[in-house]
């Protein structure tokens, strides 16, 4: 096929400097807020392809980056991958030993880091024979004192003609890994015609659409996945950008919507839990966003709810890693239009329907097809052209992770009738009692439905006779009087679920760990919480998972 038709990232970008040229990026950075056009934006990344060639870099190279959401870091998105090279984006929250880890697995020959992360990124690279014949430039016009580094403005050229490349839409283009919770994290490449691909299934009004009279504010990091592709689709549908810059807190993300009118936006749960409880001693003004996309975790029904009180849509999204990232959304079907608001929140609690483009499949334990009756479980596979068909330079993954073309997503899921997926949980945290399944997120979003409950995770505690069973972890709210809490939250359950799946204690604490994407880290709890006692010897007989109820 001729390169020129290839299906590769660059028309993007031309589509909006040559159509939206005046369509502002706007940036919070620590020297303030930072704002300017598509068509500056045109110039600077050519700046940066320009600079990037004459620092020697070739077709095929990888360039990380080690960096929060900002301007500079979404210049790179384009300037890298359109000059033949390979955005690897590495998340700064990792471990020093899994960062030097995946420097050395993907061989990064530059890496570009923020100011702030300077000292983390040195930590991880003092005496690592991983880093060497790496440089670094810092995304700042003044640098640091950690490492020795070029500023960034001093990188770029000034140059702002380039004449770009005809690439071939198979050429790598980004590359990100896993987060590594039980061993070294695997590298995902994704292709041109991968994030083509993505970019444009999500688009589509059953994905996440953006459009030219929208404002694009990315919280979920732009090291996870590409922000869930959203600086690309944000681009290809001329959507103004908002970058909420380092580490944003509620009053940062709640100014950034207010004073640049965002209309759409994107985070894990935990981001918007504390913008819920910002709302309680604050004054938010919400009236200029239309969605809020989240994903990473399940959405417990009372945040929907909350934002549905706010006259915002709160769109449920699944995806991987390994999938660039989007797979379904919990877009409501036509022939559910003329539903009762109860039914349609049942669909958008769930995953959702696939975005199209995608293929799935759910088998159980032996690799039957589960039928779509909402109760059978089994694991989801998914494949479709932007999904991974294997990992990089990891055979022993490639063989227990994949069969064929279909990746094995670890994901235990029913599909209803009209094929809305539901995550029950993943593989490695459902807990098994008595034989019998018990879904620890389902048990979390009830339990976070609850008024004085902030976060809740659910863990399986093993027990002597039941093999495993539930143990609530609790964040009261602020303003929460934990007195009869507790208990509380038990009725709550009761009124909903059989005596078997009840947790068997419910235990205060101040923060549920998180992992380095923001999600809670139930590996983390049940190693601090390993204690059999907690659970031991307090399931009534008549509570037993075979017990008549």
């Amino acid at each position: 096929m001729p390169g020129g038709t290839d299906q590769t990232l660059r028309p993007f970008l031309w589509r909006a400097a040559n159509l939206y040229p005046d369509t502002e990026i706007v940036s919070r950075t620590h020297e303030g807020i930072e704002r300017y056009t598509y068509a500056e934006y045109d110039d600077r990344t050519a700046q940066l392809a320009n600079a990037l060639t004459e620092y020697g870099i070739e077709e095929g190279d990888r360039i990380g980056t080690f960096c929060w959401n900002h301007h500079r870091h979404f210049e790179t998105y384009f300037a890298v991958p359109t000059i033949g090279a390979q955005l690897h984006t590495i998340n700064p929250l990792l471990p020093d030993e899994h960062i030097q880890y995946i420097v050395d697995n993907a061989d990064d020959e530059l890496i570009f880091v923020d100011e702030s992360m300077a000292p983390k990124l040195a930590s991880a690279a003092a005496d690592a024979p991983e880093f060497d014949g790496v440089d670094f430039v810092v995304m700042s016009s003044t640098g640091t004192d950690a490492l020795d580094a070029t500023p960034y403005e001093e990188f770029i050229s000034d140059d702002t003609d380039y004449e770009w490349p005809i690439l071939d839409e198979n050429q790598p283009a980004g590359m990100c890994y896993t987060s590594g919770t039980t061993g070294n994290p695997k590298g995902v490449e994704y292709t041109h015609k991968m994030l083509w691909s993505h970019t444009m299934a999500t688009l589509t009004p059953h994905g996440i659409p953006m459009a030219d009279d929208d404002v694009v504010m990315p919280v979920v990091p732009m090291f996870h996945v590409n922000a869930w592709g959203m600086p690309f689709t944000a681009t290809a549908g001329g959507s103004k950008h908002v970058y909420p810059g380092p580490s944003p807190d509620p009053e940062d993300i709640v100014s950034l919507i207010e004073n640049e009118g965002v209309t759409i936006s994107a985070g894990v749960p935990t981001v918007w839990l504390g913008l819920m409880e910002y709302e309680k001693h604050n004054d938010v003004d919400l009236s200029s966003l239309d969605s809020v996309i989240v994903g990473g975790s399940a959405a417990p029904e009372s945040m929907i709810r909350w934002f549905d009180d706010r006259d915002v849509e709160l769109l449920h999204a699944w995806g991987m890693t390994e999938m660039s990232p989007i797979g379904s959304v919990a877009h409501v079907k036509h022939e559910l239009a003329d539903a009762d608001y109860e039914t349609k929140l049942q669909k958008r609690k769930k995953q959702g329907i696939t975005v199209p483009g995608l293929e799935f499949r759910v088998v159980d334990d032996d690799g039957n097809e589960v039928p779509w009756n909402g109760e059978d479980f089994g694991e989801l596979l998914v494949r479709g052209p932007w999904v991974t068909t294997e990992y990089f330079q990891r055979p022993e993954a490639n063989r227990s992770d994949f069969d064929g073309e279909w990746l094995k997503t670890g994901d235990v899921v029913t599909v209803d009738e009209e094929g809305y997926l539901h995550i029950v949980d993943r593989a490695k945290d459902v807990i098994k009692s008595g034989g019998e399944w018990i879904s620890s997120v389902e048990l979390e979003n009830a339990i976070m439905a609850h008024d004085d409950v902030g976060e809740a995770a659910v863990v399986g505690i093993p027990h002597e006779k039941w093999q495993e069973r539930p143990a609530a972890f609790v964040v009261p709210t602020d303003d929460a009087d934990t007195d009869g809490l507790a208990d509380g939250i038990m009725a709550m359950l009761r009124e909903e679920y059989p005596k078997w799946w009840l947790p068997d204690t419910i235990e205060f604490i101040d923060a549920i760990p998180k992992t380095a994407t923001g999600k809670f880290s139930k590996k983390d709890l049940r190693d601090q919480y390993s204690d059999e006692s907690l659970v031991e010897g307090r399931v009534p007989d008549d509570a037993a998972p075979d017990a008549d109820d």
